[in-house]
């Protein structure tokens, strides 16, 4: 069945006033919580800062590598194609590939117990940065899900053919 409305798309967001830098907000809003965006401000410039001083790189080129290293290619989505429900390999739109790489970067760090926010933020940055640890593990396990369920690829056009 399909959709009753069209989406409407949120207004572009403002670049945050640190680095200027839109993705740098998108990560704000990801870690704020309870809507204290100037606690959530506090804890993303120290860990950009701070893993900036560490690997001796930039903080927006270490937030945008981190990002290009944990975002997924492909993810699977189901479907339901004659009564049976099909995990279907699929490529997220570019904006979503954004959205789930920052998540799983912040979830990774919340899965971190015993530090400060910052810390874990930091540390999840870096490993992120260099290709290693669990934001990047669930990009690996995603596409791993996929790569399983390649055999149902073809499904996407038949149900895009069907309507």
């Amino acid at each position: 069945m399909p959709r009753r409305k069209r989406v409407i798309r949120r207004p572009k967001i403002s670049p945050d006033p640190i680095y200027g830098s839109e993705l740098v907000s998108r990560l704000i809003n990801r870690v704020m919580w309870d809507g204290k965006k100037t606690v959530a401000t506090k804890i993303v410039t120290k860990a950009l800062r701070e893993a900036s001083e560490e690997l001796k790189v930039g903080p927006l080129e270490i937030l945008n590598t981190a990002l290009e290293n944990v975002k997924p290619k492909i993810e699977v989505k189901s479907m339901r194609i004659g009564g049976a429900s099909y995990q279907v390999p699929v490529e997220p739109y570019p904006a979503r590939s954004t959205r789930l790489g920052l998540t799983w970067m912040v979830l990774a760090a919340r899965d971190t117990k015993g530090k400060p926010m910052s810390e874990k933020l930091k540390k999840i940055l870096i490993q992120s940065f260099n290709n290693e640890g669990p934001a990047v593990a669930k990009k690996m396990a995603t596409h791993q899900t996929a790569a399983g369920n390649r055999a149902f690829a073809h499904l996407i056009y038949y149900k895009k053919k069907k309507k």
